[in-house]
């Protein structure tokens, strides 16, 4: 595609963007995400006089604005890893959103201080697009791009600066205030541990449910749930629980305690019964997926958890084996490894999980949350090692042939079983008994697809085929883990009638 003309006349490039505009109005695919930002350097390159080109980058960002926003259905169903076409919209887009925001604040210090706007019309849409720059990484499962951060603290201290900060937006729009808390909000939950329709949730709730939350440069005093950020430096919020800001560094510090019981609130409401259209949530907090991510929030907000154990960095591999069904499968029939098994290489790793990133093979259709089988190279034979069984705690993509996990180890090995409900008439269902293993695991455990024990206080009858068939008759005692793709029970032997 021709480079934009960048040396015709002013009127002539002014020409050229309003007619692709108007042709462009309703189109979101990657030709048009590439041309609008050839766009917006051509009208940086346009000597234009301030007003005008305020004007243009205000239809330039309404059009950005409906671009970026299309995309986050199609990015809702995406796995790992995200197709390469999919990859190339996305940074299209995020490389205009970068342009906008930039130009909007290079417009404050251009424009006399008499000029008519208000600068928190040009700090908001700068706020925005940075925002969605953050989302989008996010939803891509990918990592955030160098110096955005470190741009929205910018936009919000100037915003501050000029006192624009909780100034009104048009036609109901955030406060830029509003709009930097949402994107610490969601940083601080670790959003590369969460599935992209997870995500959107998230966004909903923090952006319906959050109360206003004070930056300040104390402590908040009698407030748990505390993260800190520097303004100075390129990177989120941090949990003061797990890690001190740098001895005579100017930072500010937020707490998260009430947004967290307000999650817990919301679950216990839910569990109880509740609708989520009682509640003002949106249809899929009631799912059980969406329950789970509410339990979450609570924790991340209200509880940041210190590391249990340190990390230590490794250079060898091991197999890895995704999804519920083909983990079943190659348990149950150890000699058929199915093609699902992936060579994965371990970077780092602690006594409950690892860090890894792909080799080889095909990974099938990763998603957080998901149960798989780990089985390390150590140099001990083939049919003796034997395949952990971890959950995807969190995942990163920078392109389609670079993805990272990071598991944590709910049992040393897993045994493949049936399970079938009393009440439910129909075949059983693929499920996976977890042993003891004290002192990570000092109970059994069952891990079944999500949605399958809607009943907590009911017999479980699980049936092992291996040497013998055996039976057992089971109760849950505790939801351990709740994600969109599997749920984790302890369980112990019902010795009900």
């Amino acid at each position: 595609m021709p480079n934009e003309p960048r040396h015709e006349s002013p009127e002539k490039n002014v020409k050229s963007i309003l007619e692709w505009l108007a042709l462009a109005h309703g189109r979101a695919g990657l030709e048009d995400a590439t041309r609008l930002h050839r766009k917006l350097l051509l009208l940086r390159a346009t000597p234009l006089p301030m007003e005008q080109r305020l004007q243009l980058l205000d239809l330039l960002y309404g059009y950005a604005a409906r671009l970026a926003t299309a995309q986050f259905p199609a990015l809702h169903e995406t796995t790992l890893p995200v197709s390469r076409k999919m990859r190339q919209l996305v940074r299209s887009i995020q490389d205009s959103l970068e342009v906008l925001a930039q130009d909007y604040v290079d417009t404050l210090t251009a424009a006399p201080e008499s000029a008519t706007r208000r600068p928190a019309a040009s700090l908001r849409p700068a706020m925005q697009c940075l925002a969605w720059h953050v989302t989008i990484s996010h939803l891509a499962a990918a990592p955030t791009a160098p110096g955005i951060w470190q741009q929205l603290h910018g936009v919000f201290r100037t915003a501050r600066r000029l006192g624009a900060e909780d100034e009104p937006g048009p036609a109901g729009e955030s406060t830029i205030h509003r709009i930097y808390l949402s994107s610490l909000l969601l940083s601080v939950v670790q959003p590369a541990s969460f599935t992209s329709r997870e995500l959107e949730f998230i966004g909903n709730y923090i952006d319906h449910c959050a109360p206003t939350i004070q930056l300040a440069e104390e402590i908040p005093a009698e407030h748990e749930g505390i993260f800190w950020i520097d303004p100075d430096r390129d990177a989120p919020a941090h949990a003061l629980a797990r890690r001190t800001p740098p001895p005579e560094t100017p930072v500010l510090y937020f707490a998260c305690d009430v947004i967290a019981q307000g999650a817990a609130d919301h679950l216990a409401a839910l569990e109880s019964g509740r609708s989520a259209a009682d509640l003002g949530l949106p249809a899929f907090a009631e799912s059980h997926a969406g329950r789970g991510v509410l339990r979450r929030l609570a924790s991340f907000w209200g509880r940041p958890a210190k590391r249990k154990f340190p990390r230590r960095r490794q250079s060898y591999r091991a197999d890895l084996c995704a999804g519920l069904a083909p983990l079943w499968q190659l348990l149950n029939s150890p000699d058929e490894a199915p093609g699902a098994v992936s060579e994965w290489m371990i970077t780092n790793e602690s006594p409950d999980g690892y860090a890894m990133m792909h080799v080889s093979g095909t990974p099938g259709e990763l998603r957080v949350g998901d149960i798989v089988a780990l089985r390390p190279h150590r140099g001990d034979a083939a049919g003796e090692r034997a395949w952990q069984i971890c959950i995807v705690r969190w995942a990163l993509s920078e392109n389609p042939e670079h993805i990272e996990l990071g598991l944590q180890v709910l049992a040393g090995q897993g045994i493949p079983a049936i399970l079938a409900l009393p009440r439910n008439h129909q075949a059983g269902t693929a499920a996976l008994l977890l042993p003891k293993a004290p002192p990570l695991r000092p109970s059994q455990a069952l891990v079944v697809p999500t949605g399958t024990v809607d009943d907590p206080s009911e017999k479980l009858i699980v049936v092992v085929e291996q040497d013998n068939v055996a039976v057992y008759e089971l109760r849950p005692t505790c939801l351990d883990e709740r994600t969109a793709s599997v749920e984790v029970f302890t369980v112990e032997p019902d010795e009900r009638p």
